[in-house]
């Protein structure tokens, strides 16, 4: 059994009133290490175990994807991450951030980003694949807005199966006709009697496929723009009325997004999750969590991009001399690590301050973080390609992969364009007064 970091030693590294850390603290560090002796001991061994580097080498979509239901992701595919991260589970390791007593470590905000980026650098492998959030650290959204939100009732009916990963919920929040704007939903619930009844149409429910619920939000009183009303509740998917209508393809496959449509709905009141009316202070919980962990993902593999470039450019040697001795290939890459190192600067002081302050005490800075660094990944995977030549633009190498991964976060983690609304709401003033209509959207 490894032995994770926890809250109370990060603490003891980083006391509350010292100053934001230049280096990483020596028990943060030490747990990288025994992340990597993991992959590299168990990790590793399965991902080249029985053709399994298929889903990684240049076979990885097509191995991935069920062509036949609809482009789904593979089961054999999902099965192999499920094996990973109850291995990862029973190393210690999976449950770093959740609370203690949920058989966690209570990890911090920072090590959890510290952590992703040096998963993410690592570039591709079954110790850490971005595109359905897999890794051998656990996101798991779910379990924590579960132990934030739930009921009693509602906890002793989920924390124990989304810890171990025997069930799950996705998330119905986005509809077709309103994207980004979370508080203009045609989706309502109307009371009726102990029950509520709910018609709408949600898209982008990722995950619906497996998902025994799904977490829809509606709006059960208020008018269109209000950002009260809005209500959470827990909608298994085998309702009667409950109707996924398609998936939806990608840029990056295989897809597990779907549209669903809900006609007359009938669920308990004790479905509502999180409070009637209160739907969206939920979702908004851990929106700051998420992007500060996401925009360090997205520098780990923006870097993992500039080393692999770096080391090509020195080995590779057409007319005669090696590619790094040009500055058309130098100064590029300088540019994009020189952006890294800044970003990574400010990733972790937001990250620390977080800690120290609360999550949502920094907003400005994680929307700076998130929305650059996705943008960064990208500037860098296509730089990464650029400098590879042929080779590096096919499939034997991962850095289209990253690019059409990444590229999907400049607008499903907010979009950029919200990120820089959001700061410029700080900048100006209007975060902090009655703000002109839609410029402090709920979803920003």
């Amino acid at each position: 059994m490894y032995a994770p970091l926890g809250y109370v030693q990060h603490k003891e590294a980083i006391a509350v009133n010292s100053p934001i850390p230049h280096e990483i603290p020596e028990e943060l560090q030490q747990l990288l290490g025994q992340l990597d002796d993991f992959i590299e001991s168990e990790v590793r061994p399965l991902e080249e175990s029985n053709d399994n580097i298929r889903f990684f080498d240049h076979r990885r979509e097509d191995a991935r994807t069920d062509w036949e239901r609809g482009g789904l992701p593979n089961d054999e595919w999902e099965d192999l991450l499920h094996q990973t991260k109850r291995m990862a589970d029973a190393a210690g390791f999976y449950r770093y951030p959740f609370p203690a007593e949920y058989g966690g470590s209570d990890g911090t905000i920072y090590g959890m980003a510290v952590i992703r980026e040096h998963l993410a650098r690592r570039g591709l492998g079954l110790h850490n694949d971005l595109q359905n959030e897999h890794s051998i650290v656990g996101n798991n959204v779910g379990l924590l807005l579960m132990i934030n939100y739930g009921t009693e009732e509602q906890k002793a009916d989920w924390v124990d199966d989304l810890a171990e990963g025997r069930r799950g919920f996705a998330f119905g929040i986005t509809e077709p006709e309103h994207g980004s704007d979370a508080t203009h939903m045609d989706t309502h619930a109307v009371k009726d009697g102990d029950e509520w009844i709910i018609n709408g149409e949600k898209t982008w429910n990722t995950g619906i496929h497996k998902a025994d619920c799904d977490l829809i939000f509606a709006r059960t009183s208020g008018t269109a723009g209000d950002g009260d009303g809005i209500t959470a509740f827990l909608v298994p998917t085998n309702s009667p009325g409950f109707e996924i209508l398609e998936y939806l393809w990608t840029f990056n496959m295989p897809t597990d997004h779907a549209h669903i449509r809900l006609t007359d709905v009938r669920i308990p009141h004790s479905a509502i999750f999180g409070g009637e009316g209160k739907g969206l202070q939920v979702v908004q919980h851990f929106f700051n969590e998420n992007r500060i962990r996401q925009a360090a993902s997205s520098l780990g593999a923006a870097q993992f991009c500039i080393d692999e470039s770096v080391k090509y450019a020195r080995e590779r040697k057409p007319f005669g001399k090696a590619l790094s001795t040009n500055q058309a290939i130098q100064f590029p890459l300088v540019e994009l690590q020189t952006q890294c190192e800044m970003l990574r600067a400010l990733i972790h002081k937001t990250a620390w301050l977080m800690d120290e302050h609360g999550a949502f005490s920094q907003s400005d800075k994680v929307s700076m973080c998130n929305y650059w660094a996705n943008r960064l990944c990208c500037e860098s995977a296509d730089r990464a390609m650029q400098v590879h030549g042929g080779i590096g633009y096919s499939r034997h190498k991962p850095f289209e992969h990253i690019y059409r991964h990444h590229r999907r976060y400049r607008i499903t983690e907010g979009a950029e364009e919200i990120q820089m609304r959001r700061v410029a709401g700080y900048m100006f003033g209007y975060m902090n007064q009655q703000a002109p209509k839609g410029v402090a959207s709920v979803k920003g």
